[in-house]
């Protein structure tokens, strides 16, 4: 399969278990720290920026950050075969450093530079870490969905045996 809808196939499936670590760590956040996470402050101040955030209910608003976060999990993962060749040796150990690098580039980079949210430097600590956290959850996740669809046809999943059986040697 195409590295890059392998990626974003990844990407996309991956979004499910970040979005589980971010639920459950931002119950413990201190209670200062729990505001909106960043999925749904996107999807808000994008929507207040164009105009629509009228239109959004709450409703909308959360189906909307559910949709835009899925999005952006499946298209930063069609990226990963522009920074990684293939194959990936140790999809968990790069794909922890990718979801490192998502992280810094949406929340260092392009989010505050158009002004959607401040820099995570000036996020209290403990959502800097939840969300370091789940973006290593997210692309190791990736890596490893993405791989596996990528080298399917390298492995025994489609009903042959392979040689000398299932046996450990």
């Amino acid at each position: 399969m195409n590295r890059y809808l392998a990626g974003a196939i990844g990407g996309l499936l991956a979004t499910v278990p970040m979005t589980l670590v971010m639920e459950s760590l931002y119950r413990r956040l201190p209670r200062e720290a729990r505001y909106p996470l960043p999925p749904r402050e996107v999807t808000e101040n994008i929507a207040g920026k164009m105009g629509y955030d009228q239109h959004l209910d709450e409703d909308r608003l959360i189906e909307s950050s559910l949709l835009s976060h899925f999005a952006y999990g499946a298209a930063t993962g069609a990226l990963y075969p522009l920074v990684l060749r293939e194959p990936v040796r140790h999809p968990v150990v790069y794909g922890s450093g990718y979801g490192m690098a998502i992280w810094a580039a949406s929340y260092l980079g392009w989010v505050p530079a158009f002004n959607v949210l401040e820099p995570a430097t000036r996020q209290p600590a403990s959502r800097r870490r939840l969300m370091l956290c789940a973006h290593v959850v997210w692309g190791a996740g990736t890596l490893l969905i993405a791989e596996r669809i990528t080298h399917s046809d390298d492995t025994p999943w489609r009903g042959e045996t392979p040689p000398g059986g299932w046996q450990r040697p």
